[in-house]
């Protein structure tokens, strides 16, 4: 009998508060803030996993955190502008089978932010959506998958319309990126351990990120409506499918 309620206990969801406690940098949440709020780390970061230079980076000013009742959900996406590039990334610590479409939805997004009334098409900024994944979406065993458009029928004319999607898969890269200071930060993402100056300083924001009493409140707030939306959901699911057998339990009669 003792068996069965640790067992219990282990399997049972953890609290709002018990997920806030244990997150670290892999929790989209943390990671939002701690890059939102250290520009530095973030154009750090961006520079690092995409082998460029950022000459002047501009932080999206609005934060955008929504927790009307009514609203679509949280979007904890940092978008990033340069020179004339743009760049949205996110970390995603499940597969939630939406993150191609999500991908193609945040393109959309920023293109609609940098391209004012009367101009030019042409004037689009080059775009760059980075997801930073826990698992393997794609199930092809590589460490970075990069996206842009190829005609179909040759397999080599490129569109060359400026927009790229870049999903990096932590696990992978953190056993088969060379690069050491890439691998390091991807084994911090997993590990939670800082192994140098830049996972260091970041392993600090997220402690510091911890102890903020007004974000850990928006936390609390964000995760209490994800979990009533879920179980209603589940609700509505559950009376639609006895509605569903019902009709066809009086059709046999």
């Amino acid at each position: 009998m003792i068996q069965t309620s640790k067992t219990s206990e282990q399997d049972r969801p953890l609290t709002p508060e018990e997920k806030w406690e244990r997150a670290t940098l892999a929790n989209n949440f943390i990671f939002y803030k701690v890059m939102r709020h250290h520009p530095d780390a973030c154009k750090h970061l961006i520079e690092m996993l995409l082998n460029i230079k950022i000459e002047r980076m501009e932080m999206h000013n609005e934060e955008v955190i929504d927790l009307d009742h009514d609203a679509k959900g949280i979007r904890l996406d940092v978008f990033v502008k340069d020179i004339n590039k743009m760049y949205d990334i996110e970390i995603q610590a499940a597969n939630t089978d939406d993150l191609p479409k999500r991908s193609r939805y945040y393109q959309a997004l920023m293109d609609l932010d940098t391209l004012k009334a009367g101009q030019e098409y042409k004037e689009l900024m080059d775009s760059h959506v980075i997801f930073i994944c826990l698992d393997d979406i794609f199930k092809r065993g590589i460490p970075v998958y990069t996206f842009d458009y190829t005609c179909k029928e040759d397999g080599e004319t490129k569109l060359d319309d400026g927009a790229l999607k870049h999903f990096f898969i932590a696990k992978t890269c953190a056993k088969m990126i060379k690069d050491k200071e890439i691998k390091s930060f991807f084994e911090f993402l997993i590990s939670n351990r800082a192994s140098n100056d830049y996972t260091s300083d970041l392993n600090k924001y997220v402690n510091d990120a911890k102890h903020n009493m007004q974000w850990r409140v928006q936390y609390m707030t964000w995760e209490r409506q994800r979990t009533y939306d879920f179980n209603a959901g589940q609700e509505k699911g559950i009376a639609i499918g006895e509605k569903k057998n019902a009709l066809e339990s009086a059709k046999t009669f």
